[in-house]
């Protein structure tokens, strides 16, 4: 449950607001279970840093997979040291291991600090290429 609040803690600093700690650690829990995915932390005398959680997904258009970047975040008093390159370094290695292609992340607009981050480590920026869009699920009858 430790874990819990401290990851907590970080996705609140990426901008979402979690429902509590026994919410995220099931979620810990369902990534820690799905071979498919997986998620790494940096930390340092027991005091969490960063996280990333990656996840593989078939490409069904052509052969192979894609490793897709889903969270990435660190402290906001541990950015700058190189942190955030070892999280993507542990979540590109993860996807190789199982055959992936290529790896993609979304980032929002606002964060033009994680765009120069992710450019200065071979990201192709698709803007104006390829157009991400969004449809809210919740209370649609299926």
């Amino acid at each position: 449950m430790t874990d819990a609040v401290a990851v907590n803690e970080l996705l609140e600093q990426l901008g979402y607001a979690q429902a509590g700690t026994a919410t995220t650690a099931a979620r810990i829990q369902t990534w820690g279970d799905d071979s498919s995915s997986a998620a790494y932390v940096a930390d340092a005398d027991g005091n969490l840093l960063g996280l990333v959680a990656v996840h593989i997904c078939p490409f069904f258009q052509l052969a192979g997979s894609s490793g897709r970047i889903v969270a990435l975040v660190v402290s906001d008093h541990a950015r700058g040291q190189g942190i955030g390159g070892q999280l993507v370094a542990a979540a590109e290695s993860f996807a190789a291991s199982r055959g992936c292609a290529r790896m993609e992340v979304t980032s929002a607009d606002r964060r033009q600090d994680a765009h120069t981050f992710y450019r200065h480590r071979g990201y192709l920026d698709q803007t104006g290429t390829s157009s991400r869009f969004l449809r809210d699920l919740s209370g649609t009858a299926h």
